[in-house]
C-alpha cells in the first residue's frame, strides 16, 4: 500500500533536511521526498503544521515481561511507546526469569512480533540471574539477536568480572550498558545524600556511589576497547568523566533522562511522593543544569526514559518501602520539546540526534533517514499542542509519573513503523 504524507516540515540532520515538503512511502520504505508529489493509488494525509522526524528510539525501557506483567507487559508497554512517539524501544533484561540466555531473547522477540506496537530491541544480561558473578550466555544471546548487554538495575560490583564482560562483548562489537552504582557506598540510600536526605530524614545516596563506578568502567573501556554506554548519568562530575573520556577518544557514550534534567531533589516534599523515588535519585539543581548543558554541548549522546512502571499499590507505601522507578514513555518527547526545544536550549536537529540517530548507532541498528530507500519509521509531532499531564492520558498500565499536572507544549500525534500507522491522530491503531 502506498502512503503520502503531505505538507509537513521534515527535519533530519543526517541528510541536511529542514523543509516543508511531501513523503511518498510504499512497501514500508520511503520512495520519494519532494514538492507536490502525486500517486496513482493509496492513502493521502495532510499533515500541514506538523513536524516529521526519523522515528524516535528509547534505548532504556523496562517492559517487565516476563514475570512482572502486573506492572507492564510487552503489549501495554509498546502501546505506551507508540503513544509517546517512539518507533522502537530497547527492553532491559531484569525480568523474571532474567533475559540471560537465547530462549529469553527469542521470547521477547516473539511476543513483540505478536502484540507489539513498535519495534523491540532486546538487551541481554551480562551475568546469569544478574548475580554479578557468572557470565551469562552472551554469545548465544548475540546469535539470537541481542543488541546490547547490561545488568541494568544493578551495578556489577567486581572489577574483574566487569573486565571479563567487556572482553567478551568486544568480540561482538556491541555495547555494554552499565548501571553505575557502588553498593558499598550507596547501601540502603533512598534520596540524594546532602540537603535532601537531611531535610527528609532519609538515608542518603551519595553522588560518589555513581561517579566511582563511572570512572572504573571508563578505565576498563580503555583497557579492553569495548564500547561502553553509561546509563542515566545524574551528576555534574559524572558527566565530566564522560567528557574527558570522549576527549581521549575512548569508545564511551552516555544517556540522561528527562526526570534527572527537569526534576531535582527539591521536588520531594513532606508528602514523600514515591513517584519521585528513582534509581539513581534526583540530584541537585546544579547537577540537573549540568545535564542540560551536556545535552546542549554534545557530551550527552541520548535522552532515554528509563521507563520503570510499578503497580499503584507498590508505590502507595512508605517511601522506604516503595520501589524505585518512574514511567516516562508518554511524557519524554513533550518534556524535551517544552523544556529544551521550546526554551531555545537545543533545536530540532539536536533532538533528532539525541532521540533517533544516536540510539540506533549505539545499538548497531539500521539507520533511519528521511531519504529515499530508508525504512519508513517516522514520528509526527504537533509542536503547538498544549496539554496537561493527567493519569487518564496513560496507555501504560502504570501511572507512577513525577510529571502529573505538568503543563507541556508539543507531543507526538502519529507514529509509523515500516510505513504502517501504530498511532494516528493521537489514537493507537488497532
Amino acid at each position: 500500500m502506498a502512503l503520502m504524507l503531505k505538507g509537513a516540515r521534515l527535519i533530519d540532520p543526517q541528510v541536511g533536511l529542514d523543509e516543508v515538503t511531501d513523503i511518498l512511502i510504499r512497501d514500508g520504505r520511503i520512495v520519494e521526498i519532494g514538492h507536490d508529489l502525486v500517486m496513482e493509488k493509496g492513502v493521502e494525509r495532510d499533515l500541514s503544521g506538523k513536524v516529521i522526524v526519523p522515528g524516535l528510539v528509547d534505548m532504556h525501557v523496562h517492559l517487565r515481561e516476563p514475570g512482572f506483567e502486573q506492572k507492564e507487559d510487552i503489549a501495554s508497554g509498546t502501546r505506551a511507546a507508540a503513544h509517546g512517539g517512539f518507533t522502537a524501544v530497547c527492553a532491559m533484561p531484569n525480568t523474571s526469569p532474567v533475559i540471560d540466555n537465547a530462549l529469553g531473547v527469542e521470547y521477547v522477540k516473539a511476543r513483540a512480533a505478536a502484540v507489539g506496537k513498535c519495534r523491540v530491541i532486546v538487551a541481554g544480561a551480562c551475568s546469569k540471574g544478574l548475580d554479578g558473578d557468572t557470565l551469562a550466555d552472551m554469545g548465544d544471546m548475540r546469535a539470537h539477536g541481542a543488541q546490547a548487554f547490561t545488568d541494568d538495575g544493578r551495578g556489577i560490583q567486581d572489577a574483574g568480572m566487569m573486565r571479563r564482560v567487556m572482553d567478551y562483548a568486544k568480540q561482538f562489537d556491541v555495547p555494554v550498558m552499565v548501571h553505575c552504582q557502588d553498593d558499598a557506598l550507596v547501601g540502603d540510600g533512598q534520596v540524594n545524600e546532602g540537603v535532601a536526605s537531611t531535610r527528609l530524614g532519609m538515608l542518603g545516596w551519595p553522588a560518589e556511589g555513581e561517579e566511582i563506578e563511572i570512572a572504573r568502567d571508563i578505565a576498563l573501556a580503555r583497557l579492553t576497547g569495548c564500547p561502553l554506554h553509561i546509563q542515566h548519568v545524574t551528576t555534574a562530575r559524572g558527566l565530566d568523566l564522560v567528557r574527558t573520556a570522549k576527549a581521549e577518544g575512548l569508545p564511551v557514550t552516555c544517556e540522561v533522562t528527562p526526570h534527572h534534567m527537569f526534576l531535582t531533589e527539591d521536588a520531594i516534599g513532606p508528602e514523600y511522593q514515591t513517584a519521585l523515588k528513582v534509581n539513581p535519585p534526583l540530584r541537585t539543581a546544579e547537577d540537573a543544569a549540568a545535564l542540560v548543558a551536556g545535552v546542549a554541548d554534545g557530551t550527552v549522546d541520548a535522552i532515554v526514559t528509563d521507563h520503570a512502571p510499578h503497580t499503584a499499590w507498590e508505590k502507595d507505601r512508605e517511601f522506604e518501602l516503595a520501589p524505585f522507578g518512574m514511567t516516562g514513555l508518554e511524557t519524554s518527547l513533550a518534556l524535551v520539546l517544552t523544556h529544551l526545544v521550546g526554551a531555545g536550549v537545543i533545536g530540532y536537529d539536536r533532538l533528532v540526534e539525541l532521540m533517533a540517530v544516536a540510539p540506533r548507532a549505539i545499538l548497531r541498528e539500521e539507520p533511519v533517514k528521511l531519504a529515499a530507500g530508508s525504512v519508513a519509521d517516522l514520528t509526527v509531532i504537533d509542536p503547538a499542542a498544549t496539554w496537561v499531564v493527567e493519569e487518564g492520558d496513560f496507555l501504560s498500565k502504570a501511572v507512577n509519573s513525577g510529571f502529573i499536572g505538568a503543563e507541556l507544549t508539543g507531543r507526538a500525534t502519529d507514529t509509523y513503523v515500516a510505513g504502517y500507522a501504530t498511532m494516528e491522530d493521537g489514537a493507537i491503531v488497532e
